[in-house]
């Protein structure tokens, strides 16, 4: 009876031993299940962010542009016809406005603006912006780099074309470089009420602020004047 007391304790310190051995493999291994699975996803929305969902309009955006940029830089090389280079660098750059107005600024980052006529003769400026894309053709962060940068910085380009000619005194390009900026810049400026929520939002906010002020100026004398009546001084 002494030898089977004996025995029965060592069988449950085995026991406990072969049970905590169990508990630390499946520790450990759930450990590296959830590392594994945590380095896949950040894989996933790294390739997501770099991912180029529109490749075509990413070309768009940035070939008609460019291409005004550079023919406009390089045209005497090939041809000494200023008529000819006149009419294909505004080619070109119709062909950005279009482009830009119309397609790539829906696709490449969910905006858009237009002009509209109502039934009085009335013209109307319309900025939208999408609120919920879908996931599928959502616009990802490289495309919405590419579209401003390639916004902002090709009307800049042109502007210092303008100082460029009138310093120089090439006269005969001017009209073309004021058309250059002159298209530009109107889709940088739509694309940047868009983003901001239109003109009317801007001009609720801007003439809120300072009636909003006046009011509080307003209503706090007038609660004065009317305690001061009221006290009887």
């Amino acid at each position: 009876m002494q030898h089977l007391q004996q025995q029965h304790p060592q069988r449950q310190r085995e026991e406990v031993a072969t049970g905590t051995e169990w508990r630390m493999k499946l520790t450990l291994t759930d450990d590296t299940e959830d590392v594994s699975l945590d380095f896949g996803n950040e894989e996933e929305l790294a390739l997501s962010k770099a991912k180029i969902r529109h490749p075509l309009a990413t070309f768009f955006h940035l070939f008609f542009r460019v291409s005004a940029i550079v023919t406009y830089l390089f045209c005497d090389w090939f041809s000494k016809s200023f008529v000819a280079c006149f009419v294909v660098i505004l080619l070109l750059l119709s062909f950005d406005f279009w482009s830009v107005k119309n397609v790539t600024g829906r696709l490449l980052v969910g905006l858009r603006w237009w002009n509209q006529i109502d039934e009085d003769g009335k013209s109307h400026w319309v900025y939208e912006a999408k609120k919920v894309p879908s996931s599928t053709a959502a616009p990802t962060e490289v495309e919405a780099r590419i579209f401003w940068l390639g916004l902002i910085i090709c009307p800049v380009i042109w502007t210092m074309f303008f100082f460029s000619t009138l310093f120089s005194l090439k006269l005969k390009w001017l009209a073309l470089v004021i058309a250059g900026i002159s298209l530009q810049a109107a889709n940088l400026y739509g694309y940047v009420h868009c983003k901001l929520g239109g003109l009317k939002n801007l001009h609720k906010i801007a003439g809120s602020f300072p009636a909003q002020q006046m009011f509080q100026r307003d209503t706090s004398e007038g609660f004065q004047k009317t305690g001061l009546k009221g006290t009887g001084t």
